[in-house]
């Protein structure tokens, strides 16, 4: 079995999810408009009989000018034009956002041209503010009258008279078609696809209903509209569509009440809305924003472990036995039980599965209280409210929980800074707790606590250097150590690479300075006792095993996925030879037991049995198509290197025993070192 939660960029989440409500709206709507006429009211018949939903709902109108789709293009070989689900919801999902380059980019369409484009963004900046404070839309230059564009028979008629699936938004094209053509001339590709209009439907506090995308012309061709068409038709569809089969969450539902972000459109859905039993507003909406209630995990619908389709699409169940893992039913689950070989099917894992999930009241226990109000709104503050001033005197201890070290540093239980300063305190935790009772080390009789100075390497780094200030907080808590961090990976701006800097306190502030000169300031508190420290930070946008330098004093990840990566096969024979301490951490039990499969594979060695981490995230990961608990940098454990030849065993004493917890679950057989890993070298499958 594969799970690739905690692991993949939230974003594609989302889009995979756009993408899979997209593809049935589109395949439904065509069935619905060549059906007989009587299709249509037999639909509106059962919305009106839909529960109603006391929430506003929303009808927004985003036209756009700039912003080209281009399909198949930026990779050699790249797949064939088109946009494929199987990139998205198959079984060899991708991971992160950049994994998209080969299949979709983004493009301007006035590129070039930043004389013109100053000029039009002004215009068009202007029609936009009108379209959401006015009157909800500019005024092109040519468009149907009121009178005309009202569709007065059935909508699949009205539909198919204004161009069917490539209607476009009723903005000038006249203006867009030279923009296309001159960029048509520059470059020898095909034209990009321009998303002309964006038709959205979401309710008051922001959800995601149900989403339409018009397309101007396709890749290499010209579209269809000319421009004039109603939008009354096609919204009308999408709301019927959101109504029967809501995006964001919720069962079949109708709004109480309907607004329009758009006055003609408002105007023209006047007759067709009250048919589904739905009030619309007396207005146009003027303007509108999510309310700070919003999250997006409510746009995270689940989708079946096996064929991937999603919650709104089918009714999904866990499985009887473990209730980690969701299928949409009996022949989803029989296909699984029965995969080959034995050890990747649900049969071998469903008892180990059982066990992980046991630990899910454990991971659950947290001191924090985020009942009251808005968990993020803190977040959304300047800098002196994120975090107190730093306290004068050091701790006088070492902080083994959440409570110890919010008590200490002045934070409240609902601070969501957890989320954050997780990354830091896990390095603390390690350094101070882990490292001083592991004996695997060459030199047993070194305790990395008692260092002055300590230099980490920090691989496959990522999201972690987005987040390189929280990890000042170090020198807050290890005020005696001089601490270096190098965050090391190929998934890093190539920007950075080779770049040196210095976090420094200034009075009440943190300063960011590097070799080009350039400061940026977090203010964090007061100055400590004993002057300015620095914490210095480099860069190396590379693979770990292509690293030149002096041996580290600490090697750490966090959320490693070591099957998930190609470069993992070469970066733990690396750390095999020199031999330093590596501590990573995982975001479930399930990512333990495959890392340390890996590491069998990569080098004969192992990994430590897994700790739960004191410091991990309080925010539970919502998984598509399990429902495991994971949490970011939830355990941690470290390598087990193998003996070097004609050596001794070294004992592979981990972490001090912790608190009784469910046993853990058996690890599968490993595989010997010769032979081939199953699948994708860069997928992990046990």
């Amino acid at each position: 079995m594969e799970f690739v939660s905690g692991y993949r960029d939230e974003f594609l989440d989302f889009t995979a999810l756009l993408f899979g409500w997209y593809h049935k709206f589109v395949a439904e709507r065509g069935a619905v408009r060549t059906s007989l006429a009587g299709r249509w009211r037999q639909l509106e018949a059962q919305i009106r009989r839909l529960p109603q939903d006391p929430a506003l709902w929303v009808l927004h109108v985003l036209p756009n000018h700039t912003v080209g789709i281009s399909l198949g293009q930026g990779a050699e070989p790249g797949p064939a034009p088109g946009l494929g689900a199987a990139w998205l919801l198959g079984d060899e999902p991708l991971l992160h956002l950049r994994d998209l380059s080969p299949y979709v980019s983004f493009v301007s369409l006035e590129e070039g041209e930043e004389g013109e484009e100053e000029e039009e963004n002004g215009e068009e900046g202007v029609g936009m503010e009108k379209a959401e404070t006015e009157d909800g839309e500019p005024a092109p230059s040519s468009r149907e009258s009121p009178q005309e564009a009202s569709p007065q028979g059935e909508p699949e008629e009205a539909e198919q008279e204004a161009g069917g699936g490539e209607d476009v938004c009723r903005e000038d094209r006249a203006e867009m078609e030279p923009r296309l053509e001159r960029r048509k001339g520059r470059r020898s590709e095909a034209a990009p696809l321009h998303l002309s209009c964006l038709l959205l439907v979401t309710d008051k506090h922001g959800t995601i209903l149900g989403i339409d995308l018009l397309m101007d012309g396709a890749q290499g061709t010209a579209g269809r509209g000319s421009g004039t068409e109603n939008l009354a038709p096609r919204a009308y569809t999408l709301l019927c569509h959101s109504m029967t089969c809501p995006m964001g969450s919720g069962d079949p539902r109708k709004p109480r009440q309907l607004t329009v972000g758009d006055a003609q459109l408002h105007k023209e859905l006047e007759n067709l809305v009250p048919r589904l039993g739905v009030k619309l507003a007396k207005t146009p909406m003027r303007t509108w924003g999510p309310q700070p209630g919003f999250t997006f995990a409510s746009l995270r619908a689940r989708t079946c472990h096996v064929c991937h389709r999603h919650s709104f699409e089918v009714k999904l169940t866990p499985c009887p036995q473990c209730g980690a893992v969701l299928y949409c039913g009996e022949a989803c689950l029989q296909t699984d039980w029965k995969r080959c070989p034995d050890d990747v099917s649900h049969q071998f894992w469903c008892p180990r599965l059982a066990a992980f999930m046991e630990r899910a009241g454990e991971l659950a226990t947290l001191p924090f209280t985020y009942t009251a109000g808005d968990p993020y709104q803190l977040l959304q503050r300047d800098g002196p409210a994120l975090m107190p001033p730093v306290p004068p005197d050091p701790p006088r201890g070492l902080f083994g929980s959440w409570q110890d070290y919010y008590t200490w540093r002045g934070l409240s239980l609902d601070s969501p800074m957890a989320v954050l300063l997780t990354y830091p305190l896990t390095v603390y935790y390690v350094i101070t707790h882990l490292m001083p009772q592991s004996s695997y080390h060459p030199v047993p009789e070194l305790n990395i606590q008692n260092k002055q100075s300590l230099k980490i390497h920090v691989v496959e780094a990522g999201k972690e250097f987005d987040l390189v200030m929280v990890f000042w907080e170090l020198l807050v808590l290890l005020p005696h150590v001089a601490l270096e961090l190098q965050f090391v990976g190929d998934g890093l701006p190539p920007e950075s690479d080779q770049q040196h800097f210095t976090l420094q306190r200034d009075g009440p502030e943190v300063s960011v300075r590097s070799s080009s000169g350039v400061s940026a300031r977090l203010n964090s508190g007061t100055k400590e006792k004993g002057g300015r420290r620095d914490l210095h930070i480099k860069v190396s946008a590379r693979p770990y095993h292509l690293l030149q330098g002096p041996k580290p004093d600490l090697v750490i990840g966090f959320n490693s996925g070591f099957g998930l990566k190609d470069t993992w096969l070469s970066l733990l024979p690396r750390l095999q030879s020199l031999r330093v301490p590596a501590f990573f951490t995982e975001s479930s039990e399930y990512g333990c037991v495959m890392d340390d499969q890996t590491m069998a594979v990569a080098t004969g060695g192992g990994t430590s049995p897994p700790q739960t981490n004191p410091f991990r995230s309080p925010f539970r990961l919502r998984a598509a198509d399990n429902c495991m608990p994971w949490y970011c940098n939830a355990f941690i454990f470290h390598l087990v290197y193998k003996p070097p030849r004609g050596g001794a065993a070294r004992p592979a004493a981990g972490p001090a025993p912790p608190a009784p917890t469910p046993a853990a679950p058996p690890a599968p057989a490993r595989r010997r070192r010769g032979e081939k890993k199953p699948g994708r070298g860069s997928r992990r499958r046990s």
